[in-house]
């Protein structure tokens, strides 16, 4: 009986590893990634076709997420190891005055998928696709609203929210300097409004925090991001960021770094906004100021919880005009493109970015992907690769690189350098025909120490005091390492290296459920052949 009891729990034990388990990505754990951001609609099909997208028509085209797994190699390739998704939950169905919900963010029914982007085996494949290439998984969510297609709403059309009792009294927002009716009445407009859920109360706060701890273990999901967080009350997100049970960065739309620090108080990370206006204006064209944008760095290091680590480090997104569409300068794109990469955060980079989309205003920055047929070889991708394995190889060299601040030097209207020892960049907003010129006396590096810009492979040495004096040419940027941080295996620059490089440098870390996954699979059969024979060598036991 005793040899039949440790059987059963032997198999006990394998179901719960192959049915419940949920291993959660902390803060940490995304500190040292890279995401890359799609919209599921407009990303890839199921079938690898090409069907026609209009943006301006704002309808549903095609995408999936068997499509997004079908083009994992495209995201892995360019060096990124998180996807962050558009959001999954069913919306409002057929046409309303603002086309259809194909961006996912117009909510019916928290507790369905949405069926154009496919069924929940297709959620899950996505998410063990990614977790066998050691990616992770990042899913958009929306707490604040509802959306109805007409004005009233009819609140039957909502689930689980059905009552009106549960949505806050009909009013638009028209001051945002009022946090009441920032966080209390909706958005949208008569056409179309976002029904602001009652979120003071406890009954629909306990669903909405049952319903996002369900949804990350249902679909192993690593990560949350939160739309229009500052238009609900701030001490209903940290019991929400605790049901979750993974990393959550979410969405406070506003320039003041004095706004925005109270919300990294109660969710783990935010989208850096107060620093991503500045660097539009920046690098818009040549008369921007990089001073203001440094000016900003230094305001969010020293208010946020975490300074601007963690923080989501961007360029562009889905709400806002793709930066080709403002500027077609090569010089001006590098250089903001190079950005995020460089500096404290997250680097996060808005699909098609890296084939030089140009689409404006919403709808228009929600192009679909396929009509670029997913070119591998053109100039910005290419450039991506290479912001990616820069930052990657200074991790691998400085394991308090994701800890410790960027300082900036160098700080002029038209320049800037970014340190992050090993990594300096150099930054200009010169534009394509300018000759820029760096001093950086305090650099920081060894006597006459050797470097190279990773970008054009160009030698660069320190001074005997470890300061550098760079002249720069055709507007492009620099992002210098020494010559130790590279690989003599590695991609790119490798003639140059000193060393044979580290491991760590080219691949992330092994995601956890990926090797659980193999090693249920791997360890089921062996335990239950070991059952088996236990059993019949001991048949009498089951028969009393």
């Amino acid at each position: 009986m005793l040899r039949l009891a440790g059987c059963m729990r032997s198999l006990t034990i394998l179901s719960l590893l192959g049915t419940s388990l949920v291993l959660a990505a902390t803060p940490d754990d995304w500190r040292n990634r890279t995401i890359y951001q799609l919209v599921t609609d407009r990303f890839a099909t199921s079938d690898d076709s090409g069907p026609h997208c209009d943006t301006s028509d704002r309808q549903y085209c095609g995408g999936t997420w068997q499509g997004i797994i079908s083009k994992l190699d495209y995201i892995q390739d360019m060096g990124f190891d998180a996807v962050w998704i558009s959001p999954v939950v069913a919306n409002v169905e057929g046409n309303t005055s603002y086309g259809e919900a194909f961006h996912g963010y117009w909510t019916q029914d928290i507790t369905s998928l949405n069926s154009h982007f496919g069924t929940e085996g297709d959620l899950k494949s996505l998410s063990a696709a990614l977790h066998n290439r050691s990616m992770y998984l990042m899913v958009d969510v929306v707490v604040n609203h509802f959306v109805s297609s007409s004005d009233p709403p009819d609140y039957s059309t909502f689930f689980p929210f059905s009552s009106q009792s549960d949505f806050h009294p009909r009013c638009f927002i028209t001051d945002y300097n009022n946090q009441t009716d920032v966080e209390q009445c909706w958005l949208g407009d008569t056409k179309l409004p976002l029904v602001d859920l009652n979120t003071e109360d406890d009954s629909v706060v306990n669903v909405l925090y049952s319903w996002i701890q369900k949804l990350v273990n249902d679909y192993s999901i690593d990560g949350v991001r939160i739309d229009t967080v500052k238009h609900i009350r701030k001490d209903f997100w940290p019991g929400f960021a605790q049901s979750a049970g993974v990393f959550t960065i979410g969405e406070v739309l506003d320039d003041d770094p004095s706004y925005v620090a109270p919300y990294t108080q109660v969710i783990d990370a935010v989208l850096d906004y107060p620093t991503w206006f500045p660097l539009i204006t920046a690098f818009q064209n040549t008369t921007g100021n990089l001073t203001a944008l440094a000016a900003k760095v230094w305001e969010a290091q020293a208010v946020y919880k975490n300074g601007e680590m963690l923080t989501g480090s961007f360029l562009e997104n889905h709400d806002q005009p793709r930066f080709q569409s403002i500027t077609q300068d090569e010089a001006l794109i590098r250089n903001a493109m190079a950005w995020p990469f460089v500096q404290d955060g997250i680097p996060i980079l808005y699909y098609g970015q890296e084939q030089g989309y140009q689409g404006g205003q919403d709808p228009a920055n929600r192009e679909a992907l396929w009509l670029s047929e997913y070119e591998e070889q053109k100039p910005l991708v290419t450039f991506v690769k290479l912001l990616n394995a820069a930052r990657r190889a200074a991790v691998a060299q400085n394991s308090k690189f994701l800890t410790t601040p960027a300082k900036l030097y160098a700080v002029t209207p038209s320049t800037l350098a970014v340190s992050k020892p090993p990594m300096l960049a150099l930054l200009t907003n010169g534009g394509n025909d300018s000759v820029p010129i760096w001093n950086i006396p305090d650099a920081g590096y060894a006597s006459h120490e050797e470097l190279v810009d990773v970008l054009t492979c160009t030698a660069v040495v320190a001074d005997k005091n470890g300061g550098l004096l760079v002249q720069g040419s055709l507007g492009n940027p620099q992002i210098l390492l020494p010559t130790s941080a590279l690989s003599q295996n590695g991609t790119f620059c490798s003639n140059m290296a000193t060393s044979q490089g580290q491991a760590s440098a080219a691949a992330p870390r092994p995601h956890p459920l990926g090797l659980m996954n193999r090693f249920v699979v791997d360890a089921v059969p062996i335990a239950v052949t070991l059952v088996v024979v236990l059993l019949a060598g001991h048949s009498s036991l089951l028969i009393g």
